[in-house]
């Protein structure tokens, strides 16, 4: 029951701060996306994971702006979730879209030598 709830929350957290972060006006935060939020089991800390397309250097930036304005942030939560307690916020880096595409460009670049390996002097014949 409570794993179902943790879940519950943390999907109202993830809804409400993707709506509240449009709303920060730092430009360092630029367009992020929310890939997760994991509460504790006393749903008093919520790790919110972050990505961003672009540089190591531009994650970094964004994950910061959004710690810096992580009060801003938890008072959205306060005022449009439905919680006993608000969760403190923290903000972490997640690359796992980052390595997704690495992986996708791999086996692009993998089948695409495979086609032109086909059309080799072997194929004529």
């Amino acid at each position: 029951m409570t794993h179902r709830r943790n879940e519950r929350v943390a999907e109202e957290i993830r809804g409400v701060l993707a709506e509240a972060i449009r709303e920060v006006r730092d430009p360092l935060v630029g367009f992020v996306t929310l890939t997760g939020v994991d509460l504790s089991p006393d749903l008093r800390q919520a790790r919110v994971y972050v990505s961003r397309i672009g540089t190591e250097a531009d994650r970094d930036a964004a994950v910061a702006a959004l710690n810096h304005a992580s009060s801003f942030l938890r008072r959205a939560v306060a005022e449009r979730a439905r919680l006993r307690f608000t969760p403190a916020l923290r903000f972490v880096s997640d690359a796992t879209i980052e390595r997704g595409s690495r992986v996708e460009a791999i086996i692009k670049e993998l089948h695409s030598d495979d086609d032109t390996s086909h059309d080799g002097p072997e194929d004529a014949g």
